[in-house]
């Protein structure tokens, strides 16, 4: 009978220098350490009005099991997802459009520049002036805060295409929409869902501003009360469940873009 052979020192290191560059691993080590310090805040007592994160959760799961937070989340999941789409689509064509014309450069770029820097909470009086206090001024407030982020990357994106890729579709007598489909989208690819990304997130805050400033529904309605009563474990359930409903988002956009335009990532 042969004895074991004895442990390789060589293969526990390589073991664990792959642990400590798995992305997934960085990434889980990432929320562990905010949780952790999230608990350590509350439990030091740094503000009366912060809870530790387990009475958070606790919170969370209580408002999820009475409804109230399913209830709320649908709400704002109305506006907000017809606002980002129609944010998608008015940004990501005019973005192209600019891309690909001097002229619609120079007559739309310093409106999406002025929207981008103007401040959202001086707007929405105007808008609730405009258009009241329902469905579409919350739809307005949502492309307002989504539309001139996305405008201005894909704008970027469609610009900065390799002069290359173009000179090499020309050479093999592509047409002007083969080059667009083919070539310029597939390599703007990448700073457009950029775009679409930072978009979805200014969305959300758009929508939960909308709720705060404009008429008291959805999850800013649950802030506000919860606030307002000193419920302050609930409070911030609210707030986490909305900026995880985005990170949800944000993450399924980079899922589309890897299985649509990124075949190098998706191979990884």
């Amino acid at each position: 009978m042969t004895p074991p052979s004895p442990p390789d020192p060589s293969r526990d290191v390589e073991l664990l220098s792959s642990l400590y560059t798995n992305p997934r691993t960085l990434r889980l080590f990432s929320v562990v350490a905010v949780l952790a310090a999230w608990e350590y805040a509350g439990r030091v007592g740094v503000s009366a009005a912060f809870p530790t994160f387990t009475e958070t959760a606790m919170a969370w799961f209580m408002m999820v099991g009475d409804g109230s937070l399913p209830a709320a989340l649908a709400i704002t999941l109305v506006p907000l997802a017809i606002g980002i789409l129609v944010s998608a689509a008015i940004g990501v064509a005019s973005g192209l459009a600019m891309g690909l014309s001097r002229r619609a450069e120079w007559l739309g770029l310093p409106l999406f520049i002025v929207l981008q820097a103007a401040p959202l909470a001086a707007i929405i009086p105007l808008l609730v002036l405009a258009y009241g206090v329902g469905l579409l001024t919350k739809v307005v407030t949502v492309c307002v805060m989504a539309v001139p982020v996305i405008v201005l990357n894909s704008f970027k994106a469609i610009r900065h295409t390799p002069a290359s890729l173009e000179e090499m579709g020309r050479s093999f007598l592509g047409t002007r929409r083969q080059l667009i489909v083919k070539i310029i989208l597939p390599a703007a690819s990448p700073v457009i869902f950029a775009g679409l990304r930072l978009g979805l997130a200014a969305g959300f805050i758009g929508a939960i501003l909308a709720e705060l400033l404009i008429s008291p529904t959805g999850i800013g309605d649950l802030i506000t009360f919860y606030q307002s009563i000193a419920e302050y474990p609930r409070m911030y359930a609210a707030i986490a469940t909305v900026m995880l409903l985005s990170l949800f988002f944000i993450e399924l956009l980079e899922v589309v873009e890897t299985h649509l335009f990124r075949p190098e990532k998706r191979a990884r």
